[in-house]
């Protein structure tokens, strides 16, 4: 995998400056001409053994390209914030906007390496890993991300040469870090690993290629070729992926609007009792130590009026302000659409020991930008898996996921709108967009029930309430999320 030549005659002297002049003209007028489109980013993965250049080339396609539209995303070791949120948070959430170009020092494949490189790895953790960073390249692929990934390679001796030549000059000596000469010890290994890690994350729309390193002048101009081929790359897109089936629950009936009961009502002496003990347990349990390193992610989706905003209020009213975001989704920002579609929702993911409470989500995709055709079928259809995907990782972080849906019939919903038009404290509420969504109403079920059946998972699976009774629903809602930190809760040690 690792048989490239360390120096070529094509790239020496006068030769080499010649190519590199008419390669920054070019990668100029790529990148110029990517911003003016908008319709993809670039994000470029540097990658290779320490002590191979690597550094050197981002400060090259810096200073080769305009600057001013380059991100560099250098990651270390992650900070106090990053480490209270999934893996892929910090990944997610510096992505660069549409047109513009990224270069990635410090990647998600950090994992993997060092399970690979390790001198008894785990190879089912190995293949774990290497799953996982198939699924958010394929993810960012099919939103409108172009990745391509660079492996700078050195053979042993180059590397320790490269080392030993930089030590010897003060000027340079700098650039050496410990980690190149500790590399140098384990170069074997390290390749090892590098092969295999490659191996298995190489495709179509997230390719590696591997760039010669051991001389300055190739390597410049092999880094500046592939970014330049990339750059002209034209606008594919993105095949539909098949739906991953594994994590869909196996039930002989997928949650349906059809089959629920809405008859389902309590009294208002019942409401009240049950209210105060519900709302009672939860203020306890998101006070108790145990859930402190557990964040919790609430998502509510339901048909217009169907009572979400006071569902929400009377999980709130049992909460401290201070571990809680109430988080209104509404149409996409021109910034949150010039980025891959879930990229706004990574954003608003909570810390460790906070709740996030979605009104409306990222199953806007498959509903109202389905129904109302804002995304085409290449878009949503792709995005039951990219969202099973997405509740999977968040769980596997740790995160409690609980979704509702809460269900009210044709009939209720006129109700419900003709009393806010006659309240004055409700006309607010209802906007000509509600009575046009009305008139889908049944390509609104159809396409819920098509969420149901694709995304109520076994690990996280909807749950719908019948809410033409508001005080059952909100009842119902309290008493799952009730039960759910408690069964969470427990095994866990007080600290």
């Amino acid at each position: 995998m690792f048989s490239v030549a360390e120096s070529d005659p094509a790239f020496a002297g006068e030769k080499a400056e010649a190519a590199e002049a008419r390669l920054r003209t070019a990668l100029l007028k790529a990148q110029y001409a990517r911003l003016s489109q908008a319709r993809r980013s670039l994000l470029i993965v540097i990658a290779g053994i320490d002590g191979v250049g690597k550094g050197a080339s981002i400060s090259l396609l810096n200073e080769w390209m305009d600057a001013r539209h380059i991100r560099t995303l250098a990651f270390g070791e992650p900070t106090r914030q990053e480490q209270s949120h999934p893996f892929l948070w910090r990944y997610w959430r510096n992505l660069p906007a549409k047109g513009n170009t990224g270069i990635v020092f410090g990647s998600w494949y950090g994992p993997l390496l060092a399970e690979a490189a390790r001198k008894n790895p785990d190879q089912e953790k190995i293949q774990s890993l290497a799953h996982a960073t198939r699924e958010f390249e394929s993810t960012l692929a099919s939103n409108g991300v172009q990745i391509v990934k660079l492996w700078y390679h050195l053979s042993q001796q180059a590397q320790k040469k490269r080392t030993a030549e930089l030590l010897s000059d003060p000027d340079t000596a700098w650039q050496v870090r410990p980690e190149d000469i500790k590399a140098g010890k384990k170069f074997e290994r390290l390749r090892n690993a590098a092969a295999l890690a490659i191996s298995l994350t190489h495709g179509e729309h997230a390719p590696w290629r591997v760039i010669p390193a051991a001389d300055p002048d190739m390597r410049a101009i092999s880094t500046g070729q592939a970014v330049l081929a990339a750059l002209r790359e034209t606008n594919r897109l993105p095949s539909v992926p098949i739906l991953d089936t594994s994590l869909i629950a196996a039930t002989p009936r997928p949650p349906s609007l059809q089959t629920l009961d809405y008859t389902a009502k309590l009294t208002d002496d019942e409401y009240d009792e049950q209210l105060a003990h519900w709302q009672s347990r939860l203020a306890r349990l998101t006070q108790h130590g145990k859930l402190q390193d557990t964040p919790v992610v609430l998502v509510f989706e339901g048909q217009d009026a169907a009572g979400k905003g006071g569902t929400i209020r009377r999980i709130t009213h049992a909460l401290d302000a201070r571990q809680f975001r109430a988080i209104p989704i509404s149409a996409p920002t021109d910034e949150e659409l010039a980025h891959p579609y879930l990229w706004r929702f990574w954003r608003d993911l909570p810390p460790h020991g906070n709740i996030a409470i979605f009104d409306r989500s990222w199953y806007g995709r498959v509903l109202v930008e389905r129904v109302e055709k804002y995304a085409s079928a290449a878009q949503w259809q792709p995005a039951y898996q990219e969202i099973n995907q997405f509740e999977s990782q968040l769980q596997d972080s740790g995160a409690l996921v609980l979704k509702f849906w809460l269900a009210i019939t044709k009939d209720e919903q006129l109700k419900r709108f003709h009393e806010r038009e006659e309240s004055p404290f409700k006309s607010f509420k209802i906007t000509p967009e509600d009575w046009r969504n009305r008139k889908k109403w049944d390509a609104y079920v159809q396409a819920a029930n098509d969420m149901f059946e694709q995304t109520s998972t076994r690990d996280c699976p909807w749950h719908l309430v019948s809410a033409n009774d508001k005080r059952h629903a909100r009842i119902a809602v309290l008493e799952r999320i009730v039960n759910t930190l408690e069964k969470a809760s427990k095994g866990k040690k007080k600290p």
